[in-house]
């Protein structure tokens, strides 16, 4: 298939999936304001390499928005009639001055009804399966369009245009997003050229660490795999995906000892994720790194165990450990974020945020990322932040 360079204007935008998510958000209220214009709604496409996100945050964003959700994997389906459905042929019959088209095998029950025939017949399409009785309300997503073959792009072309085609259309309130993987020559897809670009809005899709690291909080992965992969980040890459790297983690989150089945550990590792990630991740185990304290330790055990581990574990001056305080402080805003969705913060919450900040184990910058996230991500629950004057001087600096 024919290569070319990625198009410009998605190299200019390039979100993470929070950002993403947003953006989807606005395109599909303004849709409804041009829809209700009489203006046809504008679609998107959503760049990224495979295993980062793209299908899980559309399925989000039709689940937050109350939406049905379809999904069509271009590059699966083999019969052009399965994306836009199949030809039928139609008769155009008249009852006084009602004239309708009425498909062939309904012809014969109108004629009974009364009606009469016009002489005159077309050939239209009947709406594919994937579409029949859907209501108000939906997203399209058109999977890996860009690996289709060139029939179902053109196809697509159609449907984006004027989200119908030929003699069916979208229900009211539908939205066709498509997903693809970039034209840099690493995937085997076909190249788009300008005239169907414009026709859509496109952003690239972007590993982002922060946003990882707090899906994974929310998803209550194993902490022990979290910290791990905020400590490594750069084992992240278009080989070793996000994708693989959770299958790895999910696959050995019912072991309880890592220690105790390292072997077993290799072995998962180096068939999901690959021999250096699987390495390294034993390694970590080696050095005991999978026994951090977890954030929920941190606020619920004794005041004197947890601040003593803390200091262990950070090291000071030449022994500092910069990688595991700053994970440590990644971990910590993220969980209090999760927690207070659903629990009130008490005072004893924030006056251990205190004693962490005043004992030094973390570097002022840390102090400051760490309190600055946890107050901005839920103002109304962490009011009594502002009452602490230890804690205070780093939201409002």
């Amino acid at each position: 298939m024919a290569k070319s360079k990625t198009s410009s204007k998605t190299e200019s935008l390039s979100l993470n999936v929070n950002e993403l998510k947003d953006f989807l958000n606005h395109i599909v209220v303004n849709n409804r304001f041009l829809q209700e214009n009489g203006k046809p709604p504008v679609s998107t496409e959503v760049v990224g390499d495979s295993g980062i996100g793209k299908t899980s945050a559309i399925v989000q964003l039709a689940e937050e928005n109350g939406l049905d959700f379809v999904k069509l994997n271009l590059a699966q389906i083999e019969e052009i009639g399965d994306l836009v459905g199949f030809p039928i042929r139609q008769f155009e019959v008249e009852m006084k001055e009602d004239k309708t088209w009425v498909d062939e095998h309904a012809f014969d029950e109108y004629l009974k009804l009364g009606y009469k025939s016009t002489g005159k017949n077309r050939m239209s399409y009947c709406p594919p399966e994937w579409i029949s009785n859907k209501k108000k309300g939906g997203i399209l997503l058109l999977d890996d369009w860009n690996r289709a073959d060139v029939r179902f792009i053109q196809a697509v072309m159609e449907l984006i245009d004027r989200q119908q085609y030929i003699s069916w259309k979208l229900p009211k309130d539908w939205h066709i997003i498509l997903t693809s993987n970039p034209d840099n020559g690493d995937y085997l897809v076909n190249s788009i050229d300008n005239a169907q670009k414009t026709r859509f809005i496109s952003a690239n899709l972007k590993f982002d660490l922060k946003c990882w690291g707090k899906w994974a909080e929310e998803s209550q992965m194993d902490g022990r795999c979290i910290n791990f992969l905020l400590m490594h980040p750069e084992l992240v890459t278009k080989d070793v995906n996000a994708r693989s790297v959770v299958m790895f983690f999910n696959s050995i989150s019912s072991i309880k000892s890592f220690e105790e089945q390292l072997p077993l550990i290799q072995m998962i590792g180096e068939g999901s994720v690959g021999s250096e990630f699987a390495s390294l991740f034993t390694m970590f185990i080696n050095n005991k790194l999978d026994r951090i304290i977890s954030p929920e330790h941190i606020f619920s055990q004794d005041e004197k165990y947890v601040l003593n581990t803390l200091k262990s574990l950070v090291g000071k001056d030449k022994n500092y450990r910069a990688d595991i305080a700053s994970t440590l402080g990644t971990r910590v805003s993220n969980y209090l974020d999760v927690f207070a969705k659903t629990n009130k913060v008490e005072k004893t919450i924030i006056d251990r945020l205190g004693k962490m900040v005043t004992e030094g184990i973390f570097t002022t910058d840390i102090c400051y990322q760490m309190i600055k996230s946890i107050y901005n991500a839920n103002p109304s629950q962490f009011n009594l932040l502002m009452l602490n004057k230890d804690l205070v001087k780093f939201i409002t600096k």
